[in-house]
């Protein structure tokens, strides 16, 4: 007879996906794995797997919570272009609060993973993906009320907010003086005007 799990596998997950966010995927041992989740390696290995398992399965939990964020943070605001505004200025804000500033993970993964391991290439990929889609329906939704014009490319226009944002997040983790992130911020919300 299988013995129960004596631990709460989600919790465990959420620590393992708050650690790899942190230290990085090479940077984190499985020691510090265990101990952050509070588990001894064998039921690491049984509810997880290997090191890449657990990585995968907390780049696939942000990668959830990311895009559930993102397209609660866009919807938040009636107005298309304010909600577009408090994100921007939101993410330059986020790195000069009191919590230090980790980036994305997604991103992270991006950056550490992606160009060597085809399996985090696409799990990226596809979050991207998800978020232009994300901000592609938050354009159209603004062409339609009349708050942009119909002469706007909600496709093109969202990858490139993507991109902004991709980009915004990065130079952040090195915390730019202020104006010159506020200016960078509103330079892309002027691409709606």
């Amino acid at each position: 007879m299988v013995r129960p799990r004596e631990f709460n596998e989600e919790q465990a997950l959420h620590s393992a996906m708050e650690l790899f966010w942190e230290k990085g995927y090479e940077a984190t041992s499985l020691s510090d794995l265990t101990a952050k989740m509070g588990i001894q390696r064998p039921s690491l290995y049984a509810a997880f797997g290997d090191k890449k398992e657990l990585f995968e399965a907390a780049l696939r939990k942000y990668n959830q919570f990311h895009a559930s964020y993102v397209r609660a943070r866009l919807q938040s605001v009636p107005s298309v272009k304010e909600a577009l505004r408090a994100f921007f200025e939101g993410i330059v804000a986020e790195a000069y609060g009191e919590v230090p500033n980790r980036g994305c993970f997604c991103l992270n993964v991006m950056v550490e993973l992606a160009p060597h391991d085809a399996k985090f290439e696409v799990l990226t990929r596809e979050h991207q993906l998800y978020l232009v889609a994300t901000f592609q329906e938050t354009i159209e939704r603004g062409i339609r009320s009349g708050e942009l014009g119909d002469h706007v490319n909600a496709k093109a226009l969202a990858q490139t907010f993507v991109v902004s944002m991709i980009g915004l997040t990065v130079l952040m983790k090195s915390r730019p003086d202020r104006t010159f992130a506020d200016n960078a911020a509103a330079t892309i919300i002027a691409l709606l005007e």
